[in-house]
């Protein structure tokens, strides 16, 4: 299908009714946007979520931005989508002197876009297998105080689960898969997996789940950022395999599940 021109993204569909979003993965800004800009390219960065591409090589259909959050966010309802303001980026400033209105209008476009080919690939797998999981691949820093500043555990887990936004109709599904992520050995979780702690879910989950809810559930997992320096940028390549193997783990679940979710 064709791609709005001011957003870059990849969608892959197979045959299968389980989807991988990877929306904050890119870092790709329009040229002719570029210029415009007033944050840097390592601040981008850190408050991106890269190698979330490679979290989502999953053997489902896939959604992967390449276009940076900074340029357009789709994990945002479409007035906060630009960040205009500093309060909309966590006080960054990211426009020098604003974004011409020209490219607000074309941005925005691209937003209704993106989401008409959301709705048409979430409805053809709806038509096809009569329901659907989204997998919505995220990550994040824990260490906001600085590269040395000690990871407050209590409120930051390995991976949260967001789940706010889910019909209760899939609430078994839900602890069924927080327990796969947790790969307990003699009861005890290898992985701090909590639902719901410090991200409960975006506006993309809550956009699909408004529309598709009673149909299928996404999943909002959030990585802490472990697997890299949030602050360098530097990849711990063993740390992100673990996660990926983490996620290829819960697949099973899903598919022992699928033989009579048609009927919840």
């Amino acid at each position: 299908m064709d791609q709005p021109l001011t957003y870059r993204y990849h969608l892959e569909q197979t045959d299968s009714p389980f989807w991988a979003f990877a929306i904050h993965d890119g870092h790709h800004i329009h040229p002719e946007i570029e210029p415009y800009l007033a944050i840097d390219e390592e601040t981008r960065l850190r408050e991106e979520d890269p190698y979330t591409a490679i979290l989502a090589e999953l053997p489902f259909n896939r959604f992967v931005s390449a276009t940076s959050r900074f340029q357009l966010d789709i994990n945002r309802s479409k007035q906060d989508a630009i960040y205009l303001q500093p309060e909309q980026a966590w006080g960054l400033k990211v426009w020098e002197n604003g974004l011409p209105q020209k490219w607000v209008d074309r941005l925005y476009t691209s937003y209704d876009d993106i989401f008409r080919s959301i709705d048409t690939a979430i409805q053809e797998t709806i038509d096809k297998y009569g329901y659907f999981v989204v997998y919505d691949i995220h990550s994040y820093n824990a260490k906001r105080g600085g590269a040395q500043a000690p990871i407050d555990h209590l409120h930051n887990p390995q991976i949260n689960i967001g789940t706010v936004h889910n019909h209760p109709k899939w609430s078994i599904l839900t602890s069924l898969f927080i327990e796969a992520l947790e790969r307990k050995q003699a009861g005890v979780a290898t992985f701090d997996v909590r639902e719901n702690i410090n991200f409960k879910g975006g506006y993309l989950s809550q956009y699909i789940n408004t529309r598709y809810g009673n149909k299928g559930c996404v999943f909002s997992i959030e990585f802490r950022k472990d697997f890299m320096d949030e602050w360098t940028g530097q990849l711990y390549p063993e740390k992100l395999q673990e996660y990926k193997q983490l996620l290829l783990h819960t697949v099973e679940t899903l598919e022992n599940y699928r033989t009579h979710s048609h009927e919840k």
